[in-house]
């Protein structure tokens, strides 16, 4: 295999998303390279791990598919500047939601290609930054938003661009994740942080990217409850309700109520709890995900060992007719989807034609860093309106391109605070 067309990527972060996605893609396609009629072949490498203290990295060395070929770990404060000093030509950040930015800027700036999982960043202006970043230094910047691969929000965008269903009116979501998250698979970065932020913005995107791109973002409210994760009058919390108003280009609103929570007990049926409901002009479009179809009982292993609902769309372990483990759902189809992106810009022709490549790999809305900026809007203003209420001033709202700024915050006293100026 020639050396032009070897993949080497970068990994920041181990934790529970690598363990459930990455690592059972880099094992995948070790067996099974990337292939692809303009390129050929394409193999991907995890040639690195930058992780401050290096344990997660070498506890997973026990795991790996016994064939694989070990990436190197790289640890301490200097971790991510030795990952970039290596042959990686793309990163995948994989961090806490708040260690995002740092990680992805200075990946950037070394000229990688990067891949950040949801949310991109916090706030407008580390976007802002992400996206100079990118164009100066002619890679791209992806954002994971594996929902968009689910086949029921394929579906569903499908019946949209169709007609099929005609001028969304309101709708609801929920995803409440169960108290191991909360208090053992994050626990090390849980304080001052809100389940809001780590999955409702999965609806965020899947509502902005269905539904739009013609229609504008106007406001944003939010609350919240406290006292399980943290003290009851501290800044973490237990669950987020999350209300977002856009209008069409007709001036009619739709209105979104989004709520979140990572408090479930733990011996609920079904790994997560994910309901979404759209009304439209002429229809309406309920998906109950822990429903899919598919329920079973096993006599003295569901709900807990096994779950009464499993979700195989997502990442689900197979034996194939031929006998071969595999690993596949949409979970994984994302990150690789950004793999061929990247292979598409650095082996998919002339050296002359990649600003061209880039340039069309960019264009794609559903990843692309430039493409989220309702996103970490929505983020940065519920992120200041549940810091209001921590502070004892519950009820803000967060005004969109309004006369005042970009993203203003009117609290329910006292005078608006502009947290971002620029047009969103």
């Amino acid at each position: 295999m020639s050396q032009h067309n070897t993949l080497r990527v970068g990994m920041v972060g181990v934790g529970m998303i690598f363990d459930e996605t990455y690592r059972p893609l880099f094992e995948s396609l070790h067996h099974s390279p990337l292939h692809t009629r303009l390129i050929g072949t394409v193999e991907v490498m995890l040639e690195g791990i930058a992780s401050r203290t290096g344990t997660r990295t070498e506890a997973l060395r026990n795991r790996w598919d016994s064939s694989f070929p070990l990436p190197t770990n790289h640890s301490g404060n200097d971790c991510l500047a030795k990952l970039l000093s290596s042959k990686v030509n793309c990163v995948c950040v994989a961090t806490p939601d708040d260690r995002h930015f740092a990680a992805a800027r200075d990946s950037l700036r070394a000229g990688k290609h990067v891949l950040i999982e949801k949310p991109s960043v916090l706030t407008l202006a580390e976007l802002d930054q992400l996206i100079q970043e990118a164009a100066a230094n002619n890679v791209l910047c992806k954002v994971v938003y594996h929902k968009l691969f689910d086949p029921d929000h394929k579906k569903l965008r499908t019946h949209v661009l169709n007609g099929v269903l005609s001028h969304v009116n309101n709708g609801y979501c929920t995803l409440l994740e169960p108290k191991s998250i909360s208090g053992s698979q994050f626990a090390e970065w849980i304080t001052g942080r809100n389940p809001g932020t780590y999955v409702a913005v999965h609806y965020l995107k899947l509502i902005d990217f269905s539904f739009g791109p013609e229609w504008k973002l106007l406001r944003i409210s939010a609350t919240g409850q406290r006292g399980l994760v943290g003290p009851p009058l501290g800044n973490t919390w237990d669950s987020v309700q999350l209300q977002i108003t856009y209008a069409h280009p007709d001036a009619r609103e739709a209105t979104f109520d989004i709520h979140t929570s990572w408090v479930t007990p733990d011996n609920f049926p079904g790994y997560v709890e994910q309901e979404v409901q759209f009304r439209f002009d002429n229809g309406i479009w309920l998906a109950h995900q822990r429903k899919r179809g598919v329920e079973m009982a096993v006599e003295g292993r569901t709900p807990h060992d096994l779950k009464n609902t499993p979700n195989y769309h997502y990442n689900g372990t197979f034996i194939e007719p031929w006998g071969e483990h595999s690993q596949r759902g949409y979970g994984l189809e994302a990150i690789q989807r950004f793999f061929e992106e990247v292979a598409h810009v650095e082996f998919g022709g002339p050296v002359e034609e990649r600003s061209a490549r880039l340039a069309v790999m960019r264009g794609l809305a559903h990843n692309d860093i430039s493409a989220d900026r309702n996103c970490v809007a929505i983020v940065q203003a519920m992120e200041a309106i549940l810091e209001e209420q921590a502070a004892g001033r519950p009820g803000s709202f967060a005004e969109v391109n309004g006369p005042d700024g970009g993203l203003v915050l009117f609290p329910r006293r006292g005078n608006p605070r502009v947290i971002y100026a620029p047009a969103v």
